[in-house]
């Protein structure tokens, strides 16, 4: 069984979205919602993860085994997303064996050159898209 990962901080809107579109489009993987707070961690449960965790060691030990990590472009940039993101937790993100699907969004204080601006909701069944693909092909 495929393990999706999904990593948010803040109020976890974008995690939720995630959740909810992995549920719909990939409802066999095994997903593991990580907050980095418990108000985003409990935005992502409402939404239906398979399992939930809050802070960095969950982000730390939960991306080891995961074939996709999806959530926004800050979780591989330390101090991203108002400093919730540690060192550590950029570190094993960008470092995990897993495909990365990351969202650009201006709260990680990150931007990225030469993209359209999409709304949430585009930028999310893209995620979602591509990390179909990724289960797809390994599984193919």
């Amino acid at each position: 069984m495929a393990k999706i990962v999904v990593i948010d901080g803040q109020g976890g809107r974008l995690g939720k979205l995630l959740v909810e579109e992995v549920r719909a489009r990939i409802p066999q993987a095994e997903l593991l919602a990580i907050g980095t707070n418990g108000i985003a961690a409990s935005a992502m449960q409402k939404a239906g993860a398979s399992h939930v965790a809050t802070g960095e060691n969950p982000v730390v030990r939960g991306v080891m085994d995961a074939d996709v990590v999806l959530g926004p472009l800050g979780i591989v940039v330390a101090h991203a997303i108002l400093g919730e993101i540690t060192p550590k937790m950029a570190e094993a993100v960008g470092g995990c064996r897993a495909k990365k699907v990351l969202i650009p969004m201006s709260s990680c204080g990150v931007a990225v050159a030469g993209l359209p601006e999409l709304g949430l909701a585009a930028s999310v069944r893209m995620a979602v898209d591509q990390a179909a693909e990724v289960l797809e092909q390994e599984a193919g």
